[in-house]
C-alpha cells in the first residue's frame, strides 16, 4: 500500500497546543464579542453592496485560521507508529467524517433559515476536521485497548 504524505509527528503536538487557545478565542469572539484591540483596522468609508471596507477587527479571522491550522496539524501528522492499520483507520475516519458532516448539513439546510444558517455554515468549516479527529482518536483508542 502506498504511504500517505503526512507531516512529522512533532506537528501533532504543535496542533494540540494551538487548538485550545484559538478555540477559546473563537468562542469569546462569537459569544461575548471579544476582540483583540491591536487587530482593529480603520479604512476610509468605502461601502459596496458585496464588501464592507469600513472599520473592523481581525480577531474572528485569527481564531478561524488558527483553529483550521491547528486541526490540520492534528489531523494530518504521523502517529508515533504509522503502519497500514493506522492509515486504514485514518482513511475510514475521514470518510466517516465527510458522510456525517453532510448528513448534519442536510438536516440544517432543511431546519434552519436566515442568519442562523449563516452561523451553521461558519461552524461547518470546522466540523469535518473536528469529527475526523474525534472519530480517528476513538478508533485508535479502541485499537490500542484491544491490542493490550
Amino acid at each position: 500500500m502506498k504511504k500517505l504524505p503526512l507531516l512529522p509527528h512533532a506537528y501533532q503536538k504543535i496542533g494540540n497546543i494551538l487548538f485550545f487557545p484559538f478555540l477559546i478565542l473563537g468562542i469569546a469572539n462569537i459569544g461575548w464579542d471579544y476582540s483583540i484591540p491591536w487587530l482593529t483596522y480603520h479604512r476610509t468609508s468605502i461601502h459596496s453592496n458585496l464588501i464592507d471596507l469600513s472599520d473592523g477587527n481581525f480577531t474572528d479571522e485569527l481564531a478561524a485560521i488558527g483553529l483550521m491550522i491547528s486541526m490540520l496539524l492534528m489531523s494530518f501528522s504521523k502517529e508515533k507508529v504509522e503502519d497500514e492499520a493506522i492509515q486504514f483507520f485514518r482513511l475510514a475516519s475521514l470518510q466517516w467524517a465527510v458522510i456525517v458532516n453532510y448528513i448534519i448539513l442536510i438536516v440544517c439546510i432543511v431546519a434552519i433559515y436566515g442568519t442562523g444558517f449563516l452561523m451553521v455554515m461558519t461552524y461547518n468549516m470546522f466540523t469535518i476536521l473536528f469529527i475526523f479527529i474525534i472519530r480517528f482518536r476513538f478508533v485508535l483508542f479502541q485499537h490500542n485497548k484491544s491490542a493490550a
